[in-house]
């Protein structure tokens, strides 16, 4: 089921992160009257809890410079309501995936039930990104509620995986840090993509080399690769959660479903690679089948990731 949780991420993904990198959806924060691209992507990613306060934020979302935060929020409640942002980041997203999958109507009837299934089984206690998002799941429109689901799926781990780096001890800055030296997230441009000073990396880098997990160059230590990827199949057993709703057919049925939709989003070339939300290229097909080692390729898909 872990391995199975990690491919469900990989094809749900794309689905989300158009809000992120399609022009259209780019541009939310400006057209309301927001300073800029961030101050745009804290309301709406924030907006499914309300007004939120900057600690609160910070707290949640995790990996983003406090200092960062606070510049976008409280301010951007005084501009535009979470009700507001919540209407159009939907409708934006749900116009720009119908403009790169125009197959993705018909797609949706297939996808729209089990995905409904696994967001209404899983449970909310401490994971209040996924609960807030999990009660905006009802729109009429098939790809809207599309993204809503992928969303709300996405934010169930990154809830999880928030939890695993705080039980590893590890603060915002810190796991930043160590995504970057173990190559998951682009290191030269990801310091400032979430707002931390020069001397603030440096400090958590050193933190992080008296653990030996980075070496004197800031790469990751091979000890410093293995905690990385330890982080990554604890967030895996977490969020297999998410799939005990759907038998072992349903849950295959799923990601065979959810796998052209996300080619064809990454052959649109919206999202970068690399990238900051660390999502990688699906570089090999997706079959159902089990191989000589008893592995699904599905397995090795979400092992290699």
């Amino acid at each position: 089921m872990e391995l199975q949780a990690r491919s469900l991420w990989l094809l749900t993904e794309p689905l989300h992160a158009v809000c992120y990198f399609d022009e259209r959806c780019r541009d939310l924060g400006k057209d309301l009257g927001l300073k800029g691209f961030w101050m745009g992507y804290f309301a709406a990613r924030t907006a499914p809890l309300g007004v939120v306060e900057p600690a609160a934020a910070t707290a949640l979302l995790g990996g983003f410079a406090p200092g960062m935060v606070a510049r976008a929020l409280p301010a951007a409640w005084s501009i535009v309501s979470p009700a507001h942002v919540l209407d159009e980041r939907g409708s934006r997203a749900a116009q720009a995936l119908r403009e790169i999958d125009p197959e993705l109507d018909h797609a949706a009837a297939e996808l729209l039930p089990p995905l409904q299934a696994v967001v209404d089984d899983a449970p909310a206690t401490a994971r209040p990104l996924f609960a807030a998002n999990r009660a905006l799941c009802d729109h009429a429109d098939p790809v809207e509620r599309l993204w809503q689901l992928a969303t709300t799926v996405r934010e169930f781990r990154g809830d999880a995986h928030h939890a695993v780096l705080a039980d590893e001890g590890l603060d915002g800055c810190e796991a930043l840090v160590l995504a970057a030296a173990s190559g998951r997230v682009p290191k030269d441009t990801m310091r400032e993509d979430r707002g931390w000073t020069e001397e603030e990396w440096a400090a958590a880098t050193d933190r992080l080399r008296s653990r030996d997990l980075v070496d004197a160059h800031g790469d990751a230590t091979d000890h410093g690769r293995r905690e990385r990827e330890r982080i990554e199949e604890a967030t895996d057993r977490l969020a297999g959660r998410l799939l005990r709703a759907l038998p072992e057919g349903e849950t295959e049925g799923l990601l065979h479903g959810l796998e052209p939709v996300a080619r064809r989003i990454l052959a649109a070339d919206v999202l970068p690679f690399p990238n900051p939300i660390g999502l990688p290229h699906l570089d090999e097909p997706v079959r159902r089948y089990t191989d000589a080692q008893g592995v699904s390729a599905t397995s090795r898909l979400a092992r290699d990731a």
